[in-house]
């Protein structure tokens, strides 16, 4: 640190409170690129691999929503799987806006995060985790009872959690050559589907639509056309599961790619779900459809070309539904470690082998956890899916929810894309309407749903609260002193010892003025979220002279105005940009995820992912 020699420079004075001001003129500046948060390397996934990587998980739905639709709404199964792609029209405005004002990683949460409080975005990110558990287990555990049809004698549970473990090496192994294996897989999937829709417009050249009439004469005689239609949305809604996973590894995809993925999952499932729909109901009957839900394809391509189609269709489906397993893992990946650089979850998370680079304790406990989550469901996932549709639905909805914020909260933040409000509305209401529904329709899920997401909330809120906890450990051993002498030191020492990291790591707060206020609200965001008492307040400049003079008085007011925060005042002589901040973060030994910046305005020089992680919190 380099001082001038002006002693009477208030710049140079310490507070009256905790902190101190300190002027750093020797900045070193390197011409290296700048480290991000997520990895060092960034933007090398194409359009086709990182749609494959969530286009599997979306397009998977294939297998299962036709079924359920025409379960639901009968002869208007399409018409509702239509109205479902409506839906995830509006939400490819939404997720292109956010995507491109906040690229990313952590989809909602990190939506969230730079919208409200790390709380809510917590809360949020606990939703995103469970959907990711029970799109896992139910999707390795489906794929299994596919092959299963093929090879009659694999057994279900223990190969289940085989080809879990199986994903999880592969993660473990690294993104890049698992996006390779979810690109073979959703080639296989799209030829596949596209040759049972070949055979069925063959077999329906040949022996005509025979079941299409009746179905419909039949479905005339019910009435009541309005609560099927609604019951078949509110089911078809499970088509679309996925979308939000590209969200969750932004960070990995070249610049453009985003959008893309999102385009091409909504052609995805526009075209093939509606369509394959309409196919069952021109060669089966709507009862026989109902009570061959789950390998409804199969049949198809059993009736329309026989046996081998019907294998074709089996191993298909064994290998998207592995697909949808590996989106899981990748997704975790992101979503986990974007939250443990917070400190919403234990630093451990973080760790790195050293051959691959990859974080195998965030892999291996996922791994960990689902199959936990198998064994005490004794291989019935069925508990599982109220899990899955109403933990997706609500990070839907809430992600509608952070858009909203995105606006009016950051509305200065620049962005290429932008939804409209009609547009945003009307897609929040669709996915509330489809959560109320689906809460409506199955109340027993509903249950469950609530007692794996009290769980999963009270262990984040126990790592969120965990300097609250250990102060009231110390009381505790203060009240206890006497009736248990001679332990209150060394337990004093040991909760000392845990807490005085968590309570003394900075946060770096950079201001382009000396606005009381903005100081102020940054100061208010450190005590309401973060666990740390220490706020360091930096200003970047080029000319000394030009500082305002207020800015150390302003500082000192928040140090002396806020006891339990320690405020410190740094100027640093050079240019606010990515290779300042880099150089800024190391020189202070600061993540730049705990650097934040108020909202920039349109004139900006720097995109906000530029920076590496700095976060808008003002």
């Amino acid at each position: 640190m380099s001082a001038s020699s002006d002693e009477t420079d208030p710049f140079l004075l310490n507070f009256a409170g905790w902190g101190n001001s300190q002027r750093i003129e020797d900045l070193q500046v390197s011409d290296a690129p700048v480290h991000h948060l997520d990895q060092n390397t960034r933007h090398y996934l194409g359009t086709w691999k990182a749609t494959a990587i969530c286009g599997n998980d979306i397009t998977s739905s294939c297998l299962y929503v036709s079924g359920l639709a025409i379960a639901g709404a009968g002869m208007l199964a399409p018409v509702a799987l239509i109205l479902v792609s409506l839906t995830l029209y509006l939400f490819r405005k939404i997720y292109a806006e956010v995507g491109s004002a906040l690229p990313l990683n952590g989809g909602t949460y990190t939506l969230l995060l730079n919208t409200t409080t790390k709380k809510k975005a917590a809360m949020a990110a606990t939703l995103t985790i469970l959907s990711y558990i029970a799109t896992a287990v139910i999707s390795a555990n489906e794929a299994i009872h596919y092959i299963h049809t093929v090879f009659g004698h694999l057994p279900v549970a223990p190969a289940t959690i085989a080809l879990l473990a199986v994903f999880a090496a592969l993660s473990i192994w690294g993104v890049s050559e698992s996006a390779n294996v979810a690109l073979g897989i959703f080639i296989i999937h799209l030829v596949t589907l596209t040759l049972l829709i070949g055979a069925v417009f063959v077999f329906l050249y040949s022996d005509g639509p025979a079941q299409l009439s009746f179905n419909f004469s039949t479905f005339k005689m019910e009435g009541h056309w309005t609560s099927h239609l609604f019951k078949g949305f509110l089911l078809g809604l499970l088509g679309i599961s996925g979308f939000e996973s590209s969200a969750n590894y932004i960070e990995e995809q070249g610049p453009g790619v985003f959008p893309k993925t999102l385009r091409n999952m909504w052609v995805a499932v526009t075209v093939f779900n509606p369509l394959l729909c309409l196919l069952a109901l021109t060669i089966f009957r709507v009862d026989f459809i109902t009570q061959n839900q789950n390998g409804l394809l199969a049949k198809m391509a059993e009736t329309t070309a026989g046996g081998w189609l019907a294998s074709i269709v089996a191993v298909d489906a064994f290998l998207v539904l592995s697909g949808a397993v590996l989106t899981s893992f990748v997704g975790i990946i992101g979503l986990v470690r974007r939250m443990t650089l917070d400190r919403c979850l234990p630093q451990i998370l973080l760790r790195e082998n050293r051959s691959r680079k990859t974080n195998h304790w965030i892999i291996l406990g996922f791994f960990a956890v689902c199959v936990s989550v198998f064994q005490i469901t004794e291989g019935k996932i069925e508990s599982l899916a109220a899990v899955y549709t109403i933990s997706f639905l609500a990070v839907m909805m809430l992600f509608a929810v952070g858009n909203i914020l995105l606006k009016v909260r950051r509305s200065r933040l620049p962005r290429a894309d932008r939804a409209a409000w009609p547009t945003v509305l009307a897609a929040f209401s669709l996915v509330a309407l489809g959560l109320v529904g689906n809460i409506w329709l199955n109340p027993e899920g509903t249950r469950i749903f609530a007692a794996y997401y009290a769980i999963a909330v009270v262990f984040i809120l126990a790592i969120l609260l965990r300097t609250s906890i250990l102060r009231f450990i110390l009381l505790a051993v203060h009240a206890s002193a006497q009736a248990v002498p001679g332990t209150r030191h060394r337990l004093e020492k040991l909760v000392d010892g845990i807490l005085q990291p968590i309570v003394t790591v900075p946060i770096v707060f950079l201001t382009k003025g000396d606005s009381i206020a903005t100081l102020n609200r940054a100061a208010l965001y450190v005590l309401g979220n973060e666990q740390t008492k220490h706020l360091k307040i930096v200003h970047f400049y080029d000319d000394f002279k030009a500082v305002p003079r207020s800015l150390w008085y302003q500082a000192r007011v928040i140090d002396q105005l806020y006891p339990h925060l320690r405020v410190d005042l740094i100027l640093v002589k050079g240019k606010f940009g990515p290779p300042c901040i880099e150089a800024l973060a190391a020189r202070l030994d600061v993540a730049k995820n705990r650097m934040f910046i108020g909202t920039p305005g349109d004139r900006f020089p720097h995109r906000v992912e530029a920076l590496g992680g700095v976060r808008v919190i003002l």
